[in-house]
């Protein structure tokens, strides 16, 4: 048994601290096995280690943000080499521009950008944006997991407490008429969705349909490329698919986890935000940390990197290959209806399913937990370009042992006796139960 008892230490201390115990709510201890929520302390490549010792092959890769691998040399070295002459300034560097320029690059059809920090700052801007240009409210929001910490999305989520009623529609992605009639019902601002999931491509004819929905209502077209970009291709999934947004935001894996975003547009969208219009000037991006050195920096060495390399050919190769090996073991236990991994071969996902083949978080609760006891960490299969054939294989060996008590689970029809304390829970979700904890510490 691995000892976690330093991070369940550290972890008791920050949920005094910090409300949630972390400052992302999928970060949280409610998303893994009670009493095995490791406190992280460093990472190299694919490999993190916990403050008890404990090492792991990382999946998940810091929410997606990481395709390079953790520590990733050329990045490390150009943050230093900027940080060294300053980090923040009173006026625009030249790094700005540079960044700007390498970014416009790759990105098809954007003519215009402007960095700042979180994806919801992006996201949000856009739905800003598009509200002036159009001068409607309403948002058609495609019915996929997250967009924004904003009001104009949270509050249509579980967890909206405290929020106004949000001016939002949405509409069922791959499904046309479910725009249209969104489109036809609502005077809308801007229609947001990402292009393409893990699970999910777009069907032929699916974007271009919904380019031409919103080019007949006048609406703007908002592609979310927060995990598609610098994982479908360095220029996002616009370059895959070929449909060109009026806008599209960015970040997560720009800057392999230097925190870095932007906002991507057509010109005479963007420039109302600047200071060649006539019109009444639309607040876009006003950050103070937007522009710092060490992520552009970073963000252009992630750029060279992918220009000199091919990070999204190995992720797709890696991913195929424990996804293929993941669904042998399964099959070969008689559980592949139970545990199957999924995905895009870069972004993937493993499904956990009860006896009765109904997905269940007791069932994904107890693989996690021995993945974990096996020095596997993620609640995904998401991987990075420095995971190696050794990272593969300590992988599969660990999927295979957690599989057979996966099996075991199965056929005694419950997780009871094998599963330690409670099932992770939705990181959404209106209520802390089924994973509230006990009030303050005493000592």
């Amino acid at each position: 048994m691995r000892d976690f008892s330093r991070s369940n230490e550290i972890q008791a201390r920050l949920h005094e601290v910090v409300p949630g115990g972390a400052h992302t709510y999928a970060r949280g201890s409610d998303q893994y096995p009670e009493g095995m929520a490791p406190v992280l302390v460093r990472g190299s490549g694919a490999r993190v280690w916990d403050c008890d010792g404990n090492e792991y092959v990382e999946y998940g890769m810091g929410l997606r943000s990481v395709t390079l691998g953790h520590g990733y040399g050329p990045v490390v070295e150009a943050v230093g080499r900027a940080i060294a002459d300053g980090v923040s300034f009173s006026r625009p560097t030249e790094l700005e521009l540079l960044a700007a320029q390498d970014f416009l690059e790759l990105v098809p059809g954007a003519d215009m950008v402007k960095f700042a920090k979180n994806g919801s700052d992006a996201t949000t801007a856009a739905v800003r944006l598009a509200r002036a240009v159009t001068g409607r409210e309403t948002v058609a929001v495609c019915d996929q997991p997250f967009f924004s910490v904003d009001d104009w999305f949270i509050g249509t989520t579980a967890m909206n407490a405290g929020i106004p009623a949000p001016a939002t529609v949405g509409f069922r992605f791959n499904d046309l008429v479910s725009l249209a009639d969104a489109l036809d019902a609502h005077p809308v601002a801007c229609v947001v969705l990402e292009q393409a999931t893990a699970l999910h491509e777009p069907a032929p004819g699916f974007l271009e349909g919904v380019r031409a929905l919103c080019d007949r209502h006048g609406a703007l077209l908002v592609f979310d490329e927060m995990i598609t970009g610098f994982r479908w291709s360095a220029g996002g999934a616009q370059r895959v698919y070929g449909v060109r947004p009026d806008l599209s935001c960015w970040g997560k894996a720009m800057a392999n986890g230097f925190p870095l975003s932007a906002l991507a547009g057509k010109r005479e969208y963007m420039e109302l935000g600047g200071l060649r219009t006539d019109a009444a000037r639309v607040f876009l991006l006003s950050t103070t940390h937007g522009p710092e050195t060490a992520s552009l920096a970073a963000f252009r060495a992630v750029v060279a990197a992918y220009r000199d390399s091919d990070p999204v050919g190995r992720m797709e190769s890696s991913g195929r290959r424990l996804a293929e090996g993941v669904n042998a073991i399964a099959a070969d236990l008689g559980i592949a209806d139970h545990l199957r991994v999924l995905g895009r071969p870069s972004c993937l996902i493993f499904t956990t399913r009860d006896p009765d083949g109904v997905p269940s978080q007791p069932y994904r609760t107890l693989f996690l937990q021995e993945l974990l006891e096996r020095g596997v960490l993620g609640q995904s299969f998401v991987l990075s370009a420095a995971h190696t054939a050794a990272d593969i294989d300590h992988t599969l060996r660990a999927c295979h042992e957690a599989a057979v008590l996966y099996r075991k689970a199965i056929e005694h029809g419950s997780v009871e006796g094998l599963l330690n304390g409670r099932p992770v829970a939705p990181a959404l979700r209106r209520h802390a139960a089924p994973r509230r904890l006990a009030d303050r510490l005493t000592d």
